[in-house]
């Protein structure tokens, strides 16, 4: 049974004790955030690249060969993408943590029989919340007193258009979004019209918005395209030099007397030759500049090598309804048997 709107004005909601007891056993009301990578972990991606292997070995075998500022210069390169790749992912992991304390809702609830407005993170089950035309809600809930309410809930559903809410008891159990005239409340949801209260049943990883973060994190980081196509090609080139190196080694030490140094010297040395070592720099600066001009158009790009994707995409699937930004869309051109129609 819903509350009334005296009923409402006598509700106490928690204690300091009960929220303390709350906080120890299901943690703070937030996400599973993706673990940060450290310093060690950017070098160890950018060093296990194929491309940054190959001049790893280049800089070694001129090492061996004597070419000491050859060797140098070439693991200066391997320095200087290291450093472009961690500023531009530490660029954009600090504007990505200032988005974040940006987007956490705030919460208006009752302790203590007080209202007092606190982060959202500091939410517990059994708190009583109040909302208001505009807020974001911090928790998945129970509705127990409202006026004309309705939930922007296309974060969850898809679809633009507000569901009505009706006030349910503290017994009800949370139902799947959508639809109108239910009484649950979803974390991340907004209110675009009316006022109520609603009663927490569930926070962080356990709301619906947890649910869909939890399997988003354990999907696994694929190679791109680009990635792929540059494995194949340094596999190629880099058997192609071994097997003319070790050609060249045969060739001298069958044909010269006590040749068999000066064959392996003229192998490497033709296997450097043909070791394409300054493809991983080319590569990481053109990859640096095209996140750089995706940051001009107010897009952040976590991984450069995201970047490339984004150029090979040809087909973009999008949700019709709630998922673009003006929530609307309109054909302006039409592909019909081989002829383009604009309307």
């Amino acid at each position: 049974m819903s509350l009334t709107e005296e009923q409402v004005k006598t509700l106490t909601g928690l204690s300091d004790s009960e929220v303390s007891e709350q906080l120890k056993k299901s943690g703070y009301n937030e996400l599973q955030s993706a673990k940060k990578r450290t310093l060690f972990n950017i070098i160890f991606e950018v060093l296990k690249e194929p491309m940054f292997l190959l001049l790893l070995i280049c800089g070694g075998l001129y090492v061996i060969l004597g070419d000491i500022k050859e060797a140098l210069m070439l693991l200066g390169f391997v320095f200087v993408i290291i450093g472009i790749t961690v500023y531009q992912e530490g660029k954009t992991e600090k504007a990505l943590d200032a988005l974040r304390d940006l987007s956490s809702p705030r919460a208006f609830v009752i302790r203590n029989s007080e209202k007092k407005r606190i982060p959202g993170r500091e939410v517990v089950c059994g708190d009583i919340i109040i909302l208001a035309e505009g807020d974001r809600i911090p928790a998945d809930g129970v509705l127990l007193w409202g006026i004309n309410l309705s939930v922007d809930e296309s974060i969850l559903t898809g679809e633009s258009v507000p569901v009505r809410k009706l006030s349910g008891s503290q017994k009800d159990s949370m139902q799947r979004p959508g639809g109108d005239d239910l009484s649950s409340l979803y974390s991340g949801t907004l209110v675009v019209q009316g006022q109520g209260v609603f009663i927490v049943k569930s926070t962080g990883i356990n709301t619906e918005m947890g649910k869909i973060g939890t399997a988003i994190s354990e999907q696994k980081t694929e190679s791109t395209p680009l990635q792929k196509e540059i494995k194949k090609l340094v596999t190629f080139i880099f058997s192609f030099a071994v097997i003319i190196c070790l050609i060249l080694i045969i060739y001298y030490s069958l044909t010269h007397k006590g040749g068999l140094l000066n064959g392996i010297l003229f192998g490497i040395t033709l296997a450097m030759a043909m070791l394409p070592e300054e493809f991983p720099v080319v590569l990481t600066v053109f990859l640096a500049l095209g996140a750089w001009r995706i940051s001009q158009k107010k897009v952040l790009t976590r991984r450069i090598s995201a970047v490339e994707t984004l150029g090979a995409s040809t087909v973009l699937c999008v949700d019709k309804t709630g998922t673009l930004t003006q929530n609307k869309m309109s054909i302006s051109k039409l592909f019909l048997l081989d002829k383009h129609l604009i309307l």
